[in-house]
């Protein structure tokens, strides 16, 4: 299992939307409004075999109000 991080830029006003689909999509472990060029900050966890591009793109980037993404690779927790 890998974990990754996406920034999720939200278009105007709609950020607790996106983090309500986000949250209803059981689809992150954890969600977080945060502040600077990016208006969420979600946690994913998925199989080594999941194409994580994919997912992105089919399973974050399609949710109503998002305007951009930013994807972050983890290698080693501390």
């Amino acid at each position: 299992m890998k974990t990754y991080f996406v920034q999720i830029k939200c278009q105007l006003g709609k950020t607790y939307e996106v983090a309500s689909c986000l949250a209803e999509a059981e689809i992150a472990s954890e969600i977080y409004s945060v502040a600077g060029d990016y208006d969420i900050l979600a946690k994913f966890y998925l199989d080594d075999d999941v194409d994580i591009g994919h997912f992105v793109g089919q399973k974050v980037q399609g949710i109503a109000g998002i305007a951009d993404t930013r994807t972050l690779v983890t290698f080693k927790a501390f």
